[in-house]
């Protein structure tokens, strides 16, 4: 197994991409730190389901992803719980669709922090050990957003664009010591931020939630299809595996073709 041995936290993996890429990764035998809020029980749920199903070990941090300090703490909980943190993967987001003149200050500060400057906190907590380790991989859920723009949505593509900036400029510093960063892009994945996002689209765009699905959505992907957290996944363990060493400062795209254009 590509993960045997090793320790994974995955942020933002109590639903969609993260739960997927935290169970994909203790499926190579990784142990797992998930993280992220949601019911107590449903948490629960997903990590005890986790080590039943693929003999690890899961660990759960409610770090709040504004706070710089609880993500330097549960990194420091990962390390002392499982004597590493071999793989990073910053996954949380959330978003907010409005048009730029209305769209809440408060709304701009919590994208950014949450979708970009928590991938800063967490990259400079776990990079002194794996540079002692000679080992480990960086991997940012980023967007078809990091490459292009939609209206309405100005924080969540400033914050993407950023963490492109953010894994290049890592990745240069870390080459020389084994460690590779590089960023996934996914187009629509069907998850609950998707999903939380079409009432907004409706209301600021007058649409029907069928329209902003086929219309909005699915439009910007030739492939007329969303992406699953599992497709996402399995890219996230590709670039664990030997075959991937020489990928670093990489933003890989799965976006059914909507970058393409």
């Amino acid at each position: 197994m590509i993960l045997q041995s090793k320790s994974a936290v995955v942020t933002g993996s109590t639903s969609g991409i993260g739960l997927a890429i935290a169970r994909a990764f203790a499926a190579e035998g990784a142990n797992i730190m998930i993280n992220g809020f949601g019911k107590p029980e449903d948490i629960e749920t997903a990590r005890a389901g986790i080590e039943a199903e693929f003999g690890v070990r899961c660990l759960h941090s409610p770090a709040d992803m504004t706070r710089g300090e609880e993500i330097a703490a549960m990194i420091a909980t990962a390390e002392q719980a499982f004597g590493a943190v071999d793989v990073l993967v910053n996954n949380a987001g959330i978003q907010f669709v409005s048009p730029i003149e209305d769209f809440p200050v408060e709304k701009w500060d919590q994208i950014i922090a949450i979708n970009l400057t928590a991938a800063f906190h967490a990259i400079r907590a776990v990079t002194p050990g794996m540079k002692a380790r000679g080992w480990g991989r960086i991997i940012s859920t980023a967007s078809a957003h990091s490459l292009v723009a939609s209206p309405f949505k100005s924080a969540y593509v400033a914050a993407k664009h950023g963490v492109v900036g953010l894994t290049k400029t890592a990745a240069l510093e870390l080459a020389p010591h084994g460690v590779t960063v590089n960023c996934i892009s996914p187009g629509y994945v069907w998850t609950p931020l998707v999903e939380n996002q079409i009432p907004a689209t409706m209301a600021s765009r007058g649409l029907t939630r069928e329209q902003v699905i086929n219309d909005v959505l699915l439009a910007a992907q030739p492939t007329k299809q969303f992406v699953t957290p599992e497709e996402v996944a399995a890219i996230a363990v590709f670039l664990c595996s030997p075959a991937a060493k020489q990928m670093t400062g990489a933003n890989l795209s799965v976006d059914g073709g909507w970058t393409a254009a």
